[in-house]
Protein backbone atom coordinates (compact mmCIF):
# COMPACT_ATOMS: atom_id res chain seq x y z
CA UNK A 1 0.00 0.00 0.00
CA UNK A 2 0.92 3.06 -0.88
CA UNK A 3 0.12 6.83 1.58
CA UNK A 4 0.14 10.15 -0.47
CA UNK A 5 -0.57 13.05 1.82
CA UNK A 6 -1.16 15.81 0.64
CA UNK A 7 -2.78 19.27 2.63
CA UNK A 8 -5.76 21.58 1.46
CA UNK A 9 -5.79 24.35 3.60
CA UNK A 10 -6.33 22.89 6.59
CA UNK A 11 -7.19 19.65 5.67
CA UNK A 12 -5.19 16.61 5.32
CA UNK A 13 -5.76 14.48 2.48
CA UNK A 14 -4.18 10.80 2.50
CA UNK A 15 -5.07 8.84 -0.85
CA UNK A 16 -4.55 5.32 -0.02
CA UNK A 17 -3.63 3.00 -2.59
CA UNK A 18 -3.58 -0.97 -2.72
CA UNK A 19 -4.42 -2.94 -0.07
CA UNK A 20 -5.26 -2.16 3.55
CA UNK A 21 -4.38 -5.25 5.25
CA UNK A 22 -2.56 -6.70 8.05
CA UNK A 23 0.36 -6.09 6.40
CA UNK A 24 -0.21 -2.77 5.68
CA UNK A 25 -2.09 -1.09 8.56
CA UNK A 26 0.83 -0.32 10.79
CA UNK A 27 2.26 1.98 8.03
CA UNK A 28 -1.49 3.59 8.16
CA UNK A 29 -1.44 4.09 12.06
CA UNK A 30 2.34 5.63 11.62
CA UNK A 31 1.07 8.13 9.30
CA UNK A 32 -1.67 8.97 11.79
CA UNK A 33 0.00 9.21 14.48
CA UNK A 34 2.34 11.47 12.56
CA UNK A 35 -0.01 13.86 11.29
CA UNK A 36 -1.89 14.44 14.48
CA UNK A 37 1.07 15.37 15.76
CA UNK A 38 1.49 17.71 13.86
CA UNK A 39 -1.22 19.43 14.23
CA UNK A 40 -3.42 17.96 12.09
CA UNK A 41 -7.21 17.96 13.18
CA UNK A 42 -9.03 17.19 9.92
CA UNK A 43 -8.13 14.16 7.79
CA UNK A 44 -9.83 13.06 4.23
CA UNK A 45 -9.03 9.48 3.36
CA UNK A 46 -9.25 9.43 -0.59
CA UNK A 47 -9.68 5.85 -0.95
CA UNK A 48 -10.14 6.01 -5.05
CA UNK A 49 -7.04 3.52 -5.46
CA UNK A 50 -7.90 1.76 -2.43
CA UNK A 51 -8.28 -1.95 -3.97
CA UNK A 52 -9.27 -4.01 -0.46
CA UNK A 53 -9.52 -3.65 3.20
CA UNK A 54 -9.76 -6.23 5.83
CA UNK A 55 -10.81 -6.23 9.04
CA UNK A 56 -7.37 -4.69 10.35
CA UNK A 57 -7.71 -2.10 7.85
CA UNK A 58 -11.19 -1.35 9.32
CA UNK A 59 -9.29 -1.38 12.38
CA UNK A 60 -6.72 1.17 11.68
CA UNK A 61 -9.62 3.66 10.29
CA UNK A 62 -11.81 3.13 13.71
CA UNK A 63 -8.22 4.05 15.66
CA UNK A 64 -7.47 7.01 13.47
CA UNK A 65 -11.26 8.30 14.12
CA UNK A 66 -10.86 7.77 17.99
CA UNK A 67 -7.47 9.64 17.58
CA UNK A 68 -9.41 12.84 15.68
CA UNK A 69 -12.03 12.88 18.25
CA UNK A 70 -9.70 13.30 21.07
CA UNK A 71 -8.10 15.89 19.74
CA UNK A 72 -11.87 17.60 18.49
CA UNK A 73 -10.50 16.79 15.03
CA UNK A 74 -12.79 15.39 12.49
CA UNK A 75 -12.54 12.46 9.70
CA UNK A 76 -14.04 11.77 6.39
CA UNK A 77 -14.05 8.58 3.87
CA UNK A 78 -14.48 9.40 -0.26
CA UNK A 79 -14.42 7.85 -3.83
CA UNK A 80 -15.08 4.37 -2.43
CA UNK A 81 -14.97 1.11 -5.16
CA UNK A 82 -17.78 -1.27 -4.90
CA UNK A 83 -15.64 -3.70 -3.38
CA UNK A 84 -14.43 -1.49 -0.37
CA UNK A 85 -17.85 0.36 -0.10
CA UNK A 86 -19.35 -3.41 0.08
CA UNK A 87 -17.40 -4.30 2.78
CA UNK A 88 -18.18 -0.94 5.29
CA UNK A 89 -21.81 -1.74 4.40
CA UNK A 90 -21.47 -5.62 5.83
CA UNK A 91 -19.61 -4.36 8.54
CA UNK A 92 -21.92 -2.01 9.51
CA UNK A 93 -18.87 0.28 10.11
CA UNK A 94 -20.70 3.09 7.28
CA UNK A 95 -22.61 4.60 10.19
CA UNK A 96 -19.43 5.77 11.79
CA UNK A 97 -17.77 7.22 9.17
CA UNK A 98 -18.95 10.40 6.65
CA UNK A 99 -18.22 8.72 3.18
CA UNK A 100 -18.34 10.91 0.01
CA UNK A 101 -18.58 10.18 -3.11
CA UNK A 102 -16.03 12.47 -4.15
CA UNK A 103 -12.95 14.29 -2.83
CA UNK A 104 -14.46 17.48 -3.55
CA UNK A 105 -17.77 16.87 -1.72
CA UNK A 106 -15.53 15.80 1.29
CA UNK A 107 -13.22 18.37 1.23
CA UNK A 108 -16.56 20.63 1.60
CA UNK A 109 -17.82 18.71 4.14
CA UNK A 110 -14.54 18.96 6.35
CA UNK A 111 -13.97 22.73 5.54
Amino acid sequence: MTIDIEKVNDICVAALKGRLDVITSAELDGALDGLISSGAKKVLFDLRELDYISSAGLRSLLSAAKKLKAVDGRIALSSLNSNVAEVFKISGLSAFFDIRDSKDDALSVLA
